[in-house]
């Protein structure tokens, strides 16, 4: 299983997790909903308690991933598939040109 915190600006919106079935969930902090209840992190993922489930990567974290060329790059540089969009996503959007960043989860960060 693998996650990824993702940022709204500096603040923590939720965790983004990929389950061993290969299924995705999108659950936003708990915090995030309190007190930025209307700063969705795009208009399909409004703002809830209960997390968002696919069965594929969601389309927006899906656009956040390189395309053409600097795809080429990435998988090539990291050594990873062009069809593991999370491994695409986890290392290459952690400073994506927007206000939302993608932080990989650590063995540290499950504690």
């Amino acid at each position: 299983m693998r996650s990824a915190n993702i940022f709204y600006g500096k603040y923590l919106a939720g965790v983004l997790v990929e389950t061993n079935d290969g299924e995705y969930e999108f659950t936003y902090d708990k915090a995030y909903v309190k007190d930025h209840p209307g700063q969705f992190i795009t208009f399909t993922m409004p703002v809830r308690r209960e997390p968002y489930k696919e069965k594929r990567l969601f389309p927006f974290f899906e656009g956040l991933i390189p395309e053409g060329w600097l795809l080429d790059i990435a998988s090539k540089n990291w050594k990873i598939n062009r069809n593991d969009r999370m491994g695409l996503l986890l290392a290459c959007c952690q400073n994506c040109i927007g206000a939302v960043s993608v932080v990989p989860k650590t063995g540290d960060d499950e504690a």
